[in-house]
């Protein structure tokens, strides 16, 4: 039975690292009975994987979990079957695509979470749960193997979705697409496949068949040719695990 935490965000505005989500996650390792977790910090690129991995140990040691970071194992396929739980964080989701592949870790990880193993990710590790990368927000800095993704998830995933801000200055205001926009671009030519846009403090919680949105804002659902949807939170949302 799959069990995922999928965090759209690590930070809310005047928040500490992970402070939001700190009690979704404390919850998610009580319920699946871990305290270590296996880190991924490939979408890091500006600093240090040393540093990612210190900056998330220190914000989940408060909590009680003990965090080692992929990068220290000699055999990173090993490391991922033998993980009590996989955590994967934010940052560049081309750079962290780029080195699943590379390293061979898309199979091994899907393989790990399909059986059990629980998986946590915010942001771009929340992207890397879908069929593809390609609802990311960021910008392709490297050009991975491929932009297939974990596929553990049957639609995709846009982290971060912003509404526009009718109360903006007009001299402020964007000239240029919104999101929602964006998205529209890519299910033109993705017509069969739902993107659903995470808003800041939100995540989905699966648990096999079941899943459920946590957090405090509506889960808006963008498919082609159809008016967009929002669902409340604390809703059941399974039936987007059947698309």
């Amino acid at each position: 039975m799959k069990k995922m935490l999928l965090i759209s965000n690590s930070t809310n505005y005047g928040e500490n690292y992970l402070g939001w989500s700190i009690p979704e996650i404390e919850l998610f390792a009580l319920r699946n009975k871990f305290s270590k977790a296996l880190f991924i910090p490939y979408a890091g690129v500006s600093f240090s994987y040393d540093e990612y991995e210190f900056k998330v140990s220190n914000a989940l040691s408060k909590i009680g979990i003990e965090i080692k970071s992929i990068h220290h194992f000699e055999d990173p396929v090993k490391a991922v079957k033998e993980a009590e739980c996989i955590m994967v964080g934010g940052g560049n989701t081309f750079h962290l695509a780029y080195m699943m592949h590379k390293l061979n870790l898309m199979e091994a990880v899907r393989e790990v979470v399909e059986q059990g193993t629980p998986y946590v990710g915010w942001s771009a590790g929340s992207n890397l749960t879908c069929p593809t990368l390609r609802t990311t927000n960021d910008m392709p800095i490297i050009m991975p193997e491929s932009f297939d993704t974990l596929n553990l998830v049957p639609f995709q995933i846009n982290p971060h979705f912003l509404d526009p801000n009718p109360a903006m200055d007009e001299m402020m205001k964007h000239g240029g697409e919104t999101r929602a926009d964006r998205i529209e671009e890519f299910t033109t030519l993705h017509q069969d496949i739902t993107v659903v846009g995470l808003r800041e403090g939100c995540s989905l919680l699966v648990e096999g068949k079941k899943m459920t949105l946590r957090g405090g804002r509506p889960l808006i659902i963008l498919k082609h040719n159809q008016k967009v949807e929002e669902l409340a939170p604390y809703t059941d949302i399974s039936h987007l695990l059947e698309l």
